[in-house]
């Protein structure tokens, strides 16, 4: 059987196009450069018929709705953009696996072509991490997994980290694990990043 090649993916702030499946961090100290990126993130997905998921903490749910339809970005059905709050998606009892964080990512995809989008695009705003909840600490060994998820699964993935308040240690674990990263709203080949094999290697993964 032939494999057609997935088309590129715009993000929307910048002009260079990328392959589905895509996994970037976003270190920001700028919110208002956040929101700027993440807005054209999600119209592009928009106008390019993609489903988006959206996991907040900055604001509830529904403010960041009106947000984007102030700005005139309104979905073409209301299921096209999935807004939920942060803590509740990856720690819905209070904790945090990622495995099961995985397999709603993998769902997510799933779903979005199920129901007949183009694609699917995710985000999350990574400050439930600063919380302390109990399995919090295993953040990086589950982005380094995303690039293993993205593989089959491939939706355009966003973590946004605000650099002011993670600490440089999770920081530099976290770019370990991301093949991308945004830099002022460009993309750059992420320097620090280590492909699963290697970075399990060296920071091996606790059994769970």
């Amino acid at each position: 059987m032939t494999e057609f090649a997935r088309p590129m993916v715009s993000l929307g702030f910048t002009a260079e196009l990328f392959p589905p499946g895509t996994h970037m961090c976003y270190l920001y100290n700028d919110e208002q450069e956040r929101l700027e990126i993440m807005s054209d993130f999600v119209r592009s997905g928009i106008e390019a018929g993609e489903k988006i998921g959206y996991f907040v903490e900055e604001m509830t749910p529904q403010a960041l709705r009106d947000y984007f339809a102030g700005l005139g970005i309104v979905p073409a059905e209301e299921s096209q953009l999935d807004i939920k709050p942060s803590l509740e998606v990856y720690c819905p009892d209070g904790r945090f696996s990622p495995d099961r964080m995985l397999g709603r990512l993998r769902s997510a995809y799933d779903d979005g072509i199920r129901e007949g989008f183009n694609g699917v695009r995710l985000t999350g705003e990574m400050h439930w991490a600063l919380r302390g909840l109990p399995g919090s600490e295993r953040l990086a060994e589950y982005e380094a997994r995303i690039n293993l998820l993205v593989v089959d699964s491939p939706s355009s993935v966003i973590c946004q980290y605000d650099a002011n308040h993670f600490d440089g240690v999770t920081l530099f674990k976290v770019l370990n694990a991301h093949p991308m990263m945004i830099v002022r709203g460009q993309v750059v080949h992420n320097p620090y990043y280590l492909p699963p094999q290697e970075y399990f290697a060296r920071y091996p993964a606790p059994n769970a």
